[in-house]
């Protein structure tokens, strides 16, 4: 029987996404759990697998059409079955096959079409473009976008490259760089994920009441441990000071339920699993990829994972289920040598850890002056869920992890 294939639903204040690429072709065969799409939503780059294994019957949008969640957009069966397709929503932003061919800019043919002087200023384009190009070596600031808003998409560097020579940055120099004689002021158009960052971080400074609590932990015996076992492991698995903090933080959990939790406004929902979302910056902005159930898997597991997701993010490419469900955040600024910083919760959570860089410092030990390794973090945490007592208490309970690390590994 043919099944419906929908616009899915990822994160919960998800309304729509760009279907930015079909990766099937009508006709093609594909089995559940194969990629049939690329979306782009307000947070990446996403792939879209299908539900039903089958034929491709039929493609109801087009590449670049903005589509509501559970709107209709393809149809899996068997080959010879009839189908009855689906009704397209009529929402304005839901681009069908029928009206996509009065809406889609025209292709750039021609290296004038094409090949454009320089841009001033932030250049739009799609994450799968961004990553195209740089693999490419293609100059961005010199094309034009034919997606909307001038955005530039895939197929435009797709024709880029059939055009010989390819604009690179080291080829492209009959343009020269716009020198401007006086400072002006400059506006810069919010990408989405940017705006999407701005107004969920104003709904939660402005609408959940956080408070705060630090705490600086011994890290002597994290790093000796780390150091360890990485000379067992090869050169791409290396575990880092994060993986240790995600792993002690999913166990300090297991304790307290009340910050593993999403208020609901007359009752608190204690979550059934653990789910660590760890932050990654990305250009222009920060994307949470999550660890599922991050307090049953091994350190090492979860390390591998952890930089798989965090890769697929920074190429704009992730799966759904990479960056859906987390149930408590860790932000690590240490690699940039922040030394402490507080963070915004990430609705609808309860807490979010900041944790600073561990340096070696000097400390007084039994009286004495040494040198020894510290990190030090703070818990944000929604007053409506917890209180300052409970919140030391985790940062404690997380101590004894961090500072006992071989507990992790049992």
């Amino acid at each position: 029987m043919a099944e419906t294939i929908t616009m899915p639903k990822l994160g919960f204040d998800m309304a729509e996404g760009t279907l930015v690429r079909w990766v099937r072709n009508e006709g093609e065969n594909i089995n559940k759990g194969d990629v049939l799409a690329e979306i782009e939503t307000d947070k990446a780059t996403v792939e879209v697998e299908s539900s039903a294994s089958g034929v491709v019957r039929k493609l109801l949008v087009d590449a670049g059409a903005v589509v509501p969640i559970g709107a209709p957009i393809a149809v899996v069966g068997s080959a010879d079955e009839k189908i009855d397709e689906p009704k397209l929503d009529t929402k304005p932003q839901a681009v069908s096959k029928a009206g996509v061919a009065n809406q889609t800019p025209p292709k750039a043919t021609t290296v004038v079409q094409s090949i454009v002087a320089p841009q001033v200023g932030p250049i739009k384009a799609s994450p799968l473009a961004r990553k195209i190009a740089r693999d490419a070596q293609v100059d961005l600031s010199h094309i034009q976008g034919t997606g909307p808003g001038g955005r530039i998409v895939r197929k435009d560097i797709e024709n880029i490259l059939s055009i010989s020579p390819i604009p690179t940055h080291e080829s492209i120099s009959a343009y020269q760089p716009i020198i401007r004689s006086t400072p002006t002021d400059e506006t810069i158009g919010l990408t989405k994920l940017r705006q999407a960052i701005a107004r969920r971080m104003a709904e939660s400074k402005t609408t959940v009441p956080h408070f705060y609590v630090s705490h600086e932990y011994k890290m002597d015996a994290v790093m000796v441990l780390r150091k360890q076992l990485n000379e067992y492991l090869p050169d791409n698995e290396k575990l880092s000071v994060n993986d240790f903090i995600v792993k002690a933080v999913a166990l300090a959990l297991r304790v307290f339920p009340n910050l593993n939790a999403s208020f609901a406004g007359d009752k608190v929902i204690h979550h059934g699993t653990i789910n660590v979302g760890v932050a990654v910056a990305v250009e222009n902005g920060l994307l949470t990829v999550v660890s599922k159930n991050t307090d049953q898997r091994p350190l090492r597991q979860i390390s591998n994972e952890v930089k798989r997701m965090a890769a697929g993010a920074r190429e704009g490419k992730v799966k759904p289920d990479d960056i859906d469900g987390s149930t408590f955040s860790v932000s690590n600024l240490g690699m940039y040598d922040v030394e402490n910083f507080v963070a915004i919760i990430n609705p609808p959570e309860a807490a979010i850890l900041a944790v600073g860089s561990a340096r070696e410092t000097p400390v007084v030990e039994n009286g004495e002056i040494k040198i020894g390794w510290r990190m030090k973090a703070t818990v944000s945490v929604d007053h409506r869920v917890s209180d300052g007592a409970e919140a030391a208490q985790f940062m404690q309970t997380l101590a004894k992890y961090l500072e006992v690390p071989l507990r992790l590994l049992v």
